[in-house]
């Protein structure tokens, strides 16, 4: 009796060229190294030149460091050039928030470090691009994630075959295989791979979504995950179809303000005729309203852009709206003005956000969306103002202001905002607005520092910035 033929694995092979220097990220898994071992069987076929690239990224202690041996050997064993580097992607996430910017995850600072150091490669000269193994499942947990934040087209399109930087390209050959073919693969060499503890972490929303949601949602359909890799490519051509169709319209959006006499006077931010904008289609309205913004560096969310589009067709002159990302939108009696408001101190002492403990405040004027619970156990020796839960609790998220202290993990007493700003070097417009959140008429949370855990919340931080399509 014949043995079965071991199992092939589908690899995009449109993504490849001869001659083409390329780095495999091999981080260890399954995945990774399933595509490392298809390729080199397959480079002297496809004309490709291999190299192996692993991020050591500072997480999880001895296990990471036996992944870096592990890809070494693996190299090694394949006969090819290994590339190596390590990060703190832990100390990442915090210097993040600690400049200003709206704070970050772990998984995002090394998501970030991770892109930064494959286009360091790419600029070194030594390779022309670098495969990922993202696969078919990694594409439909990230459509899924996508949807239930809310996406538009763009973020629905998920994971890109191919990203292209100036230093090069990004590549994902893998995005066709399921990760059981993945593992049939490699059992069939009868090559190892390493297990990940962190994807087993039920804190990831990731894994939230992989291990319960999407087996969940399977009880209604066995192949959504296909059905989800397929919205990817609807959404991704779909999106390209739209950026071509904006690009054939008149030149709706200008620079500057109008000047008596014609002509426009050269200044910050951008103009549409309202009356040539309500003659578009709703679909297109959207389209050059979010366009517009992301020219200024701000970007809409459907509530954000529905009342933009609301103030520019049927809003009076002289009205207001102030949007994420500092993005002000202003009717005049012929124009609707888009520009990035300055952050003051002043503005910023106007934004004030609430909710009930727990609860979620998502706070544009910040870039934040904080989720907060009440803690389960009490710290003893530390107070709370409703230690046996009998009353509802309220949190507020507002700008720091003179005279307001807060108490910083292990210090001896309290200290004043402005001197730990100060302390993290926060100046401009970063100071200007830096978010503290009240409870019980004392500061149980601050961006950028970690304070002693006296009120009796916890609170998980988290941008509403999405991450740019096609990136993972």
């Amino acid at each position: 009796m014949r043995a079965p033929p071991n199992p092939t694995l589908p690899i995009d092979t449109s993504l490849l060229r001869p001659g083409l220097r390329l780095a495999v990220g091999v981080s260890g898994g399954a995945d990774s190294v399933a595509l490392l071992r298809a390729l080199a069987e397959r480079s002297g076929e496809l004309g490709l030149v291999l190299h192996v690239a692993h991020l050591h990224h500072g997480l999880r202690g001895a296990e990471a460091d036996g992944d870096l041996e592990f890809c070494r050997a693996l190299a090694v064993g394949l006969g090819l050039p290994f590339h190596e580097a390590r990060v703190d992607s832990n100390a990442e996430a915090r210097a993040h928030g600690e400049t200003g910017k709206p704070g970050e995850s772990i998984e995002e600072a090394a998501r970030r470090l991770r892109y930064g150091w494959f286009r360091q490669l790419l600029a070194s000269g030594e390779v022309d691009a670098v495969a990922t193994a993202h696969t078919l499942d990694d594409q439909a947990e990230t459509v899924l994630g996508k949807f239930l934040r809310g996406a538009w087209t763009e973020g629905l399109s998920g994971i890109h075959p191919q990203v292209v930087f100036a230093e090069g390209r990004i590549v994902r050959p893998l995005l066709g295989a399921m990760r059981a073919e993945v593992e049939a693969y490699l059992k069939s060499l009868g090559q190892e791979w390493r297990e990940d503890s962190s994807n087993k972490d039920a804190s990831y929303t990731r894994n939230r979504i992989r291990h319960e949601l999407l087996p969940l949602l399977q009880g209604w359909n066995p192949r959504l995950r296909e059905h989800l890799a397929q919205m990817a490519v609807l959404a991704r051509d779909e999106e390209t179809w739209w950026q071509a169709e904006l690009a054939k319209l008149p030149q709706l959006v200008l620079a500057g303000r109008p000047v008596r006499g014609g002509g426009r006077a050269a200044g910050e931010g951008l103009a549409i005729d309202v009356t040539r904008l309500g003659a578009l289609h709703p679909a297109l309205q959207r389209r050059m309203l979010r366009n517009a913004a992301e020219s200024l560096g701000a970007a809409l969310d459907f509530a954000g852009t529905e009342a933009v589009r609301a103030l520019a067709l049927s809003g009076r002159a002289g009205q207001k709206r102030e949007l994420a990302g500092g993005l002000r939108a202003e009717r005049t009696p012929r124009e609707l003005r888009l520009e990035i408001a300055p952050d003051t101190a002043e503005e910023a002492g106007d934004s004030a956000y609430s909710a009930l403990i727990p609860g979620e405040i998502v706070a544009p004027r910040f870039g934040l969306r904080l989720r907060i619970e009440a803690e389960t156990t009490s710290v003893a020796g530390q107070g709370s103002a409703d230690p046996d839960g009998s009353r509802a609790r309220t949190a507020v998220l507002r700008n720091w202001g003179p005279g307001d202290r807060v108490r910083l993990r292990y210090s001896s007493g309290p200290r004043k905002v402005k001197e730990v700003l100060e302390r993290l070097r926060v100046t401009g417009t970063g100071r200007a607005l830096w978010p503290v959140l009240e409870v019980d008429g004392h500061i149980a949370w601050m961006r950028g520092v970690e304070l002693e855990p006296e009120w009796g919340i916890v609170v998980v931080a988290t941008p509403l910035e999405e991450t740019p399509a096609g990136i993972r």
